[in-house]
């Protein structure tokens, strides 16, 4: 086993490594080392947390066979770096990461066979060191993305996901009355912030989605991030949410007079924090618009678990998923 866990440990440190996002703060470098444009948020102060993810499984009175089972695992992004600094890996099992649409991962758990009684665990610890993200000194020089080469590259981005509905005529109609008369793209969006910020009253509650937060006026940090994305992508304006433990919040491309694009986070639903990132979050995912490998669109990655028992009666198998903040 020992030999087996090295192995595995280089191999997913270096997809850490090689998941890479768009340019988005100063000294960035893309996956080959190469610097990327300055311009956008720069880093604040960093804050080191270490978050364990993976399942446990048992076999109940009968063998298992062909265990399958999907985990999400937080990868580096400009404002995140991760690595792992431990594994705990039963020799039953066989890991691989799969990377997602967008630069989120999957860490892909197989179980060929799991004796009748036996317990099979896949864990990961990640130590995710988090910077603040400070708001750039002149917002007012960032454009909206114009070119269309350019913007088919953000297509996952910029139309409808799983309760982002962009097309509703409620949305299309405020997406062209909010910042109409705004100066620059930076206020234009900005306003839609405010404007989701003093009509949609926070109240936590059961996933509904963008226009049905729109229609009560009320919403969760999921339905006011949506509603705002939504809208920004009703301006053609690429939005997207980003997943952190028991939160979310969005972020919006905008491009320099150069045509360098960066991402710039907001916080619609808490006090207001735009253009910026005061807290250290751990990043699990971004994106909200995912295809499970059953073909299921979703809002982000689940933790998933398949298996086929051989034999009958007794005990069956039992699951658990593993997610959650640890200690050093």
């Amino acid at each position: 086993m020992k030999r087996f866990t090295f192995i595995f440990g280089l191999a997913l440190t270096f997809a850490l490594l090689s998941l890479s996002a768009n340019a988005q703060f100063k000294k960035d470098v893309d996956e080959d080392g190469n610097e990327l444009p300055k311009g956008g948020c720069e880093l604040g102060e960093n804050k080191t947390q270490y978050w364990e993810a993976g399942i446990l499984v048992k076999a109940g009175d009968a063998p298992l066979k062909n265990a399958v089972g999907t985990v999400p695992i937080p990868v580096n992004w400009p404002e995140q770096k991760v690595k792992i600094v431990e594994e705990r890996h039963s020799p039953y099992s066989k890991v691989q990461i799969k990377k997602q649409k967008g630069g989120s991962a999957l860490m892909i758990v197989t179980i060929p066979s799991l004796p009748a009684g036996e317990e099979a665990e896949v864990v990961t610890r990640f130590e995710c060191e988090s910077f603040a993200q400070v708001k750039p000194e002149n917002p007012e020089k960032f454009q909206k993305l114009t070119d269309k080469k350019e913007l088919k590259k953000f297509l996952i981005y910029l139309g409808p996901s799983p309760k982002i509905e962009v097309k509703d005529k409620a949305i299309q109609k405020l997406a062209k009355e909010i910042g109409k008369d705004a100066k620059n793209a930076w206020d234009e969006i900005e306003e839609v912030y405010d404007w989701v910020q003093a009509n949609i009253r926070y109240e936590n509650g059961k996933l509904k989605g963008a226009v049905a937060a729109l229609k009560d006026g009320t919403g969760d940090c999921e339905e006011l991030s949506s509603l705002f994305i939504a809208i920004c992508r009703a301006k053609g304006i690429p939005a997207r949410i980003v997943w952190v433990p028991e939160h979310c919040y969005a972020e919006f491309y905008l491009v320099d007079e150069e045509g360098h694009g960066f991402w710039f986070p907001c916080q619609p639903a808490g006090d207001k924090a735009f253009g910026e990132m005061p807290f250290q979050y751990i990043i699990l995912q971004k994106g909200d618009n995912f295809v499970t490998a059953d073909g299921e669109k979703v809002r982000y990655l689940p933790v998933k678990f398949t298996c086929k028992v051989v034999g009958k009666g007794g005990s069956g198998p039992s699951f658990r998923e593993v997610l959650k903040v640890v200690q050093p």
